[in-house]
């Protein structure tokens, strides 16, 4: 406990504001009020000296499909995203008209095109005109960027309340490469790794860091496995908004409306023996495979944040707090080993170290990035991707930043007090990484949830 009131007290002494009183009376009195109730791991300080949290109320996400052949493979993107921002605001009985901004998190479709299909889906959900939206492209970590710039803007004071999506159909938008290449990228070797293929840059993580093929198939197997039950046993329930939608044969063109709201991806009897059979996707010999990488998948997510003192106004419950985020460049060769770049950086900024963290949710793009990313940091496993990950879930681009709030938000609320601080985290292409790190919403200390407004 006295580690983690040491680090209290040199953050209370990077944040005191200027005008603050400088004496041992301050910093006891901020110290006593910090110090919180989930024993060691609370290592982050509130006071209210230094304004509201930004918390989130709010946090759904569609099921996630198969691209080109799963449950949305004829549902069209602004149909994915509308019923997604109408949860969040119906659930919580939101006046639409009070939100600032929707920032939709979206990779693959042309700009302009996906910012008219966002603006429908707003409209195709109940908002008035009045509430603009704009997407935002930080690749992988679109959705996870589009809630740390809604945090940032209500931090900012731009507007009380914002919504952060993330969007994408890998069935209608598909990857692509450059038509065009500037010459330049033959002098710039750098600059000629971003355009490597994604499965080429998984390869190079496990050659140059030896992850084995064995232990890239153990993680995929083990991402079924924890998908599948966490499926079963309902969890998602609460995360996942059913959409009525429609399946097409595509022999007869014969129209079937369908409610989707299970996952579609995962594979309950996969297996070390299947996926020993399947050969490397990238090169002769690889050890990057279908069934050891993130699956083509469509889906959205939406993520309702405020201030603190508005949500307690409103009697919203609060299901998270938003406490830091960073992204961070690395070596584009390697660009899987983002998250072990920028999860320390992230922790840091919130106060915390990694032992604090109890929950972890890491994209799974390749099992070769994944695996040394857990070893880099000397994770325990069993903090990360409880209810699985992309391999077995999916991997919609823009959507993942937001389905990981609300997976994450809603296990750590199932796991009550023993689980206070979870992190984010996914690798981007081009050589990044993304992380933020959040607090579990309930968690009580004399200037938390317990305060009076």
């Amino acid at each position: 406990m006295d580690k983690a009131l040491n680090r209290q007290k040199v953050l209370l002494q990077h944040l005191r504001p200027s005008s603050s009183v400088s004496s041992p009376d301050y910093e006891s009195a901020a110290l006593s009020a910090s110090t919180c109730a989930a024993g060691d791991s609370a290592a982050y300080h509130r006071t209210s000296a230094f304004g509201d949290d930004i918390v989130i109320v709010a946090a759904y996400r569609t099921a996630i499909c198969k691209a080109k052949r799963g449950g949305f493979k004829d549902t069209l993107p602004d149909d994915l995203l509308a019923p997604v921002l109408k949860a969040v605001i119906e659930r919580t009985n939101l006046n639409p008209g009070e939100v600032g901004d929707i920032v939709v998190g979206t990779v693959l479709a042309p700009g302009s095109l996906r910012a008219m299909e966002c603006r429908m889906a707003a409209f195709y959900a109940g908002f008035p005109d009045t509430v603009p939206i704009r997407t935002v492209n930080r690749q992988c970590s679109s959705g996870l960027q589009a809630v740390a710039d809604v945090a940032a803007a209500i931090k900012a004071g731009y507007y009380d309340i914002g919504i952060a999506a993330g969007l994408e159909s890998m069935t209608v938008d598909n990857i692509g490469g450059l038509s065009k290449v500037n010459p330049k990228v033959d002098i710039f070797a750098q600059a000629r790794d971003c355009l490597l293929p994604m499965g080429i840059t998984s390869e190079n993580v496990a050659q140059r860091y030896g992850v084995t093929r064995q232990e890239q198939d153990r993680a995929a197997v083990e991402s079924h496995r924890r998908a599948a039950a966490a499926t079963a046993s309902g969890k998602f329930k609460d995360e996942i908004v059913p959409v009525s939608t429609k399946i097409v044969d595509p022999k007869t063109g014969e129209e079937r409306p369908v409610t989707i709201s299970v996952d579609d991806g995962f594979r309950p009897n996969a297996n070390m023996n299947d996926l020993a059979k399947l050969k490397p996707a990238f090169k002769r010999d690889g050890s990057t495979t279908a069934g050891n990488a993130s699956q083509v998948s469509d889906g959205a997510g939406a993520v309702l944040l405020m201030k603190r003192s508005l949500a307690m106004q409103k009697g919203l419950p609060i299901l998270g707090v938003f406490r830091s985020f960073a992204a961070v460049g690395v070596d584009p060769a390697v660009m899987g080993v983002g998250p072990a770049a920028a999860i320390p950086v992230a922790v840091k900024s919130a106060g915390l170290e990694l032992d604090d963290i109890d929950l972890f949710e890491i994209n799974e793009a390749f099992a070769s990035q994944y695996v040394y990313c857990i070893k880099k940091l000397e994770l325990d496993p069993e903090k990360v991707n409880v209810n699985g990950g992309a391999i077995a879930l999916g991997h919609p681009l823009g959507a993942t930043g937001a389905r990981c709030v609300a997976t994450l938000l809603n296990e750590m609320k199932r796991r009550g007090k023993d689980n206070r601080f979870g992190v984010i985290s996914m690798c981007i292409g081009s050589g990044m990484g993304a992380a933020a790190v959040f607090e579990r919403g309930d968690s009580v200390d004399e200037l938390s949830n317990a305060r009076a407004v």
